[in-house]
C-alpha cells in the first residue's frame, strides 16, 4: 500500500481480536511468571497484591487518557506522535526514545528470562545460546507481514490466557484442599497471616512497584498498533474496555494463588513461582507443561515488543527525531531497518548472563519500568494537552467517539501516581542504580534533542487529525 506520493505505507490489518490478543498477551510475560516472585519476596503476600492492585489502577489510568487521543489521531507511534504535537517535540523525542529503550531492554529481558526457563530442561547448557536461537525466532517472525505477524501473536496469546486461567484454577484447588499436595497439608491463609499481612511493612510494597509496572507495560501497545489496526473508532475503545478488567482479574487472582501457595520468604528469580506451584500439587508432568507454556509466553511478549520498538522507531524517522533509514519499508510493509537496530540492542540482554546475573536482572527490569512510567505519565500530559487543544478549536466533548470521564481528576491522578513511583524505587539500593541510568538517558535526549534540532531551528509539525483524515492517507 503506497501514499498519494507512491511511498509504501504501513498497512491496516489488525482486526479487533488482533489488538485485543496482542495487547493482553503483551502484558503476560516476565513480569507475571517471573517477576511476581521478586515482588512476593520483597513485599510479603498481601504487601504483593496490594502493589499490583495499585499497578492496575494506574494502567487503567493511562488506557483511557491514551484511548481518548488514539481514537481521535490513530497513527502509528500513537503517544509519542500526540506527545509531539500536544506536549512539545522535545518531549515527544524524549517519549519515544525512552520508550523504545524500555521496550528494548524488555526484549532482551524476554531473551534472558526464556534462557532461564530452558535451564530446567538442560541445566549445563550456557544461556545465551538459547537467547541466540530465540533471537533469530523472533527475527525470523517479526520479518513477516503485519498480518502474519498478528495471527502468530494472537495464538501465542491465547495459549497463555489458557495457561494463567489453568493455573488459577488448580492453583486455588490447592490452596482450599480440593487438590492435594504432596508434601504439605492445604496451606489456606497461612501463608497470609503467619508473618502479618504486611511483614516487609508499606516500604516493601514501594520497592516493589517498579517491577509491578514493568510487569503491566506492554498494555499501550494498542496505541502503538493504532496506525495498523481496522476501524479504529470501534476496535480500540472495544479494546481497552476488554483489557483493562481482564489483566486486572488475571494478575490478582494469580498473585493470590502464588501468595498462597509459595512461602514470601522463598519466592524469588531463580525459577518461576508458577513452575514451584506445579512441582508442590505433584499433577504427572504438569510442571514442564507450564514450563513450556511460560516459555511461549515470554517469547510471544518478545515477539510483540520487537514489534512496538520497530513502530515506534519508524514513527521517530517519519517525523524526522531519527535516521531516514529507520522509515524505510521492505517489500512486506515491515520497518526492517529498525528491526535489525533494535534486535542488535536487545543482544546487551546476554551480559546477564555473565555479569551479576540476579542483580542486572532486577535493575534492567527497573530501568524497562523507568520508561514505561514516563511513557504513561506523557501519555496523561498529552491528552490534558489534546483536550485543551481541542475544545480552544471550538471541538465538543460530545463528538469525541471515546473520552476520558471525571476529566482533568484522572490524568492528574495518573500523573502524580507515576511521580511516586519514582520516588518509592529510590528506597531500593538495587532499584536506585536504574533511576540514575533512566533519569540519565532522559537528560541525555533532551540535551541531544536542543543542540541538534533547535540551533538548527527544525520544527516538528504534525497537522490535526481527524479519524477520517489519517484513514484516508492508508487508501
Amino acid at each position: 500500500m503506497a501514499n498519494q506520493e507512491g511511498k509504501p505505507q504501513l498497512k491496516r490489518t489488525m482486526k479487533s481480536r488482533h489488538l485485543f490478543m496482542m495487547s493482553l498477551g503483551g502484558v503476560i510475560g516476565t513480569g507475571l511468571f517471573l517477576g511476581s516472585g521478586y515482588a512476593i519476596g520483597e513485599a510479603g503476600p498481601m504487601g504483593a497484591i496490594l502493589a499490583y492492585l495499585v499497578g492496575g489502577l494506574l494502567m487503567y489510568l493511562a488506557m483511557v487518557c491514551l484511548g481518548e487521543v488514539s481514537v481521535y489521531m490513530p497513527v502509528s507511534g500513537s503517544f509519542q506522535v500526540h506527545a509531539t504535537k500536544y506536549i512539545g517535540p522535545a518531549t515527544g523525542f524524549v517519549v519515544g526514545w525512552i520508550y523504545w529503550l524500555s521496550w528494548a531492554l524488555y526484549v532482551g529481558l524476554e531473551f534472558v528470562a526464556a534462557g532461564v526457563l530452558m535451564k530446567r530442561w538442560f541445566p549445563d547448557v550456557p544461556i545465551w545460546i538459547w537467547c541466540a536461537l530465540f533471537i533469530i525466532l523472533l527475527f525470523s517472525i517479526n520479518s513477516l507481514s503485519t498480518k502474519s505477524f498478528a495471527e502468530t501473536e494472537y495464538w501465542f496469546a491465547g495459549i497463555k490466557v489458557l495457561a494463567v486461567i489453568l493455573f488459577i484454577v488448580i492453583g486455588l484447588g490447592a490452596v482450599f484442599g480440593f487438590i492435594s499436595m504432596e508434601t504439605e497439608p492445604a496451606p489456606f491463609f497461612t501463608n497470609f497471616t503467619g508473618d502479618g499481612l504486611l511483614p516487609a511493612g508499606m516500604i516493601g510494597v514501594f520497592i516493589c512497584m517498579m517491577t509491578v509496572i514493568y510487569a503491566f507495560q506492554g498494555s499501550e501497545i494498542m496505541g502503538v498498533a493504532a496506525g495498523e489496526t481496522e476501524d479504529p473508532e470501534k476496535n480500540i475503545p472495544k479494546a481497552i474496555r476488554n483489557i483493562v478488567f481482564r489483566i486486572v482479574v488475571f494478575y490478582i487472582l494469580a498473585m493470590f494463588v502464588l501468595s498462597a501457595l509459595v512461602p514470601w520468604k522463598s519466592a524469588g528469580l531463580l525459577e518461576s513461582p508458577f513452575v514451584t506451584v506445579f512441582d508442590m500439587v505433584g499433577i504427572p508432568y504438569a510442571a514442564d507443561i507450564m514450563n513450556f507454556v511460560i516459555l511461549t509466553a515470554i517469547l510471544s511478549v518478545g515477539n510483540t515488543g520487537l514489534f512496538a520498538c520497530t513502530r515506534i522507531l519508524y514513527s521517530l524517522s517519519q517525523n524526522g527525531m531519527a535516521p531516514a533509514a529507520f522509515s524505510k519499508l521492505n517489500k512486506r510493509s515491515v520497518p526492517f531497518h529498525a528491526l535489525l537496530v533494535t534486535l542488535g540492542f536487545a543482544l546487551l540482554s546476554l551480559l546477564t548472563s555473565f555479569i551479576a546475573a540476579e542483580t542486572l536482572f532486577i535493575v534492567l527490569i527497573s530501568i524497562s519500568g523507568i520508561g514505561g512510567t514516563l511513557t504513561w505519565m506523557a501519555i496523561a500530559m498529552a491528552q490534558i494537552g489534546f483536550r485543551r487543544q481541542y475544545i480552544k478549536n471550538g471541538g465538543k466533548i460530545e463528538d469525541l467517539k471515546f473520552r476520558v470521564r471525571l476529566y482533568p481528576f484522572i490524568p492528574i491522578l495518573c500523573i502524580l501516581l507515576c511521580l511516586s513511583i519514582f520516588v518509592f524505587t529510590a528506597f531500593d539500593p538495587t532499584q536506585r542504580t536504574s533511576l540514575y541510568w533512566g533519569f540519565g538517558f532522559v537528560v541525555a535526549c533532551y540535551l541531544y534533542y536542543y543542540f541538534m534540532f533547535t540551533r538548527k531551528k527544525a520544527s516538528f509539525s504534525i497537522e490535526p487529525e481527524t479519524t477520517e483524515a489519517v484513514a484516508e492517507n492508508f487508501e
